[in-house]
């Protein structure tokens, strides 16, 4: 099986089926396997073969996935890049891949064009869209329009097998370079098959995914639906509020998947009308925590929905899942394993801890990526021997405790873990305390170097609407709380928490103060 397969067959038997809202255009599985199809045939012809990388840096839209499946189609290995990319990390990543594709939105053919010249095994370049006034001419590059209507041929067969890659998606390299992380199509379809089995997402159902396709949340939307014939709503982002729930309402979406993000913005904007979330019956939310305000909002705004809290990480796609019935038993875990897998915690010294245990967490399973591309020191730090001769599991960095029954609950990476007095603290458990405060939408906890403590704590707060909490009061609610250790010396307010493109806090950023201030009583 691979990641294709079903989108072809739905193509095939149901080529009037609905697959892809874009604005106000709706595409069929027909008409999209059709440039699907002419778009591989002109990468087959441009000599691109099994095996071979094509950068996609493209915003959502419809060549986005028409790139995504010619990829797959023709066996090459696509690399998503996120459209926010900086300049240099895009020449990074493009020199460490060296494609034989470059599919690019023409409005960033300023940032891109300067290194098309110095990748020596590129064979051709398709341009989205128009350029931006004043942009150098298209030259020898192809227009994507163009291609799909002077493509002709068939595509050949590459023999593409599930060992082979699918795709290489590159992580933040929020504490270093960006690793790109080696994705078959065994991992692929092993993760697609196991989310829509706990999900229950079916042909009948309609995705809202404003969510970047560079981004493995987002991207496994649509590898979703194309593989049960559903729908997928695409929108370009989630600033706008109003825009994003006409959208909603408007296509009539069933599955709504979010991050924290996105809802404390909803949030900032007040209640929904009725009609706004009548038609969802499932919210998904990954990438960070959900706070208690985030849970009452989606409750309260979207009361026929079930609310699934997740997690995973790029290099296996998803760990675990919370069933919506367990909730509010267990607000703070993310849950236990998903079906066709196994999880567990080990030691310092890489010992498979009980249950009621602290650990790192192992994730063992078919999903587990090859690696990371050209990095076999990073890729061995990871990938570990398991307990059955020859096998490698995935050793996930992040910190977690279980109890009696296995449902896990994350307290931080290993590098995030804060020393204070002595002790080791979680800044997860830190954050949930403080979430639970009214006039807290987000929170934040870091370590900064202290002299006397060794790492004092400073919260990171972004407040509730209108809310004038001070710091004063946050330190003794704190305290009021929690263990000496634990308990926070700083408050600092800000208008947003900065984030990871993958949607998560992050934290070196705090550190390193880039953040927007929100003013008021600021510290203490």
């Amino acid at each position: 099986m691979l990641l294709h397969d079903d989108f072809k067959r739905i193509a095939a038997e149901q080529p009037d089926r609905s697959a892809l809202v874009v604005g106000d255009r709706e595409y069929r599985y027909g008409e999209l396997c059709r440039d699907v199809e002419r778009l591989a045939v002109h990468l087959q012809q441009a000599g691109v073969g099994r095996g071979a990388r094509v950068a996609v840096y493209l915003r959502n839209g419809a060549e986005f996935v028409v790139a995504l499946f010619a990829c797959f189609e023709c066996g090459a290995v696509a690399v998503p890049l996120n459209p926010q990319i900086k300049q240099n990390k895009l020449t990074y990543i493009l020199h460490e891949v060296e494609p034989a594709a470059l599919i690019a939105a023409a409005e960033l053919r300023p940032i891109w064009s300067p290194e098309r010249d110095a990748l020596p095994g590129l064979r051709t370049v398709v341009q989205v869209g128009r350029p931006p006034r004043g942009s150098p001419p298209a030259g020898r590059d192809s227009e994507y329009e163009h291609v799909l209507a002077v493509a002709v041929g068939a595509v050949r067969n590459p023999g593409t097998i599930d060992q082979d890659l699918a795709a290489i998606i590159y992580t933040s390299g929020s504490t270093g370079e960006p690793k790109g992380v080696m994705l078959t199509h065994l991992n692929m379809v092993t993760a697609r098959g196991a989310i829509l089995q706990y999900l229950g997402i079916d042909a009948a159902d309609r995705i809202y995914c404003a969510l970047p396709l560079t981004f493995d949340y987002g991207l496994y939307q649509v590898l979703m639906a194309f593989a049960i014939g559903a729908s997928v709503v695409l929108d370009d982002g989630f600033v706008y509020v109003g825009d994003m729930l006409a959208r909603l309402a408007g296509r009539n979406c069933t599955v709504f998947p979010a991050i924290p993000t996105m809802i404390s913005l909803m949030m900032a904007g007040g209640d929904l009308r009725s009609q706004d979330a009548a038609g969802v019956r499932l919210v998904t939310n990954t990438a960070a925590a959900l706070s208690p305000a985030h849970i009452r909002y989606i409750r309260r705004n979207f009361p026929g929905a079930r609310l699934f809290s997740m997690y995973g990480l790029t290099e296996c796609k998803r760990v675990s899942y919370l069933p919506p019935e367990e909730l509010d038993r267990r607000p703070d875990s993310i849950g236990r394993g998903m079906p066709n897998e196994e999880v567990y915690l080990v030691d310092d010294q890489g010992r498979r801890l009980p249950h009621g245990s602290i650990g790192e967490l192992v994730v063992r399973g078919s999903h587990v990526m090859r690696g990371y591309w050209r990095k076999q020191a990073e890729t061995d730090e990871c990938l570990r021997p398991g307990s059955i001769e020859g096998e490698r599991v995935l050793h996930t960095g992040d910190m977690f405790r279980s109890d009696a029954e296995g449902y896990l609950y994350f307290l931080g990476r290993k590098d995030d873990i804060i020393k204070s007095r002595g002790e080791k603290v979680s800044p997860r458990e830190i954050e949930k305390i403080v979430s639970a405060h009214d006039a807290v939408i987000d929170v934040a906890a870091v370590g900064v170097p202290d002299a006397v403590s060794g790492e004092a704590i400073r919260l990171f707060i972004r407040r509730a609407p209108n809310s004038q909490v001070g710091a004063r009061e946050i330190l003794a609610y704190c305290a009021a709380r929690m263990e000496r250790h634990m308990t926070p010396r700083e408050v600092v307010f800000v208008e947003a928490l900065p984030r990871t493109p993958n949607g998560k806090v992050d934290k070196k950023a705090l550190q390193r103060g880039e953040i927007a201030h929100a003013g008021g009583p600021a510290s203490q």
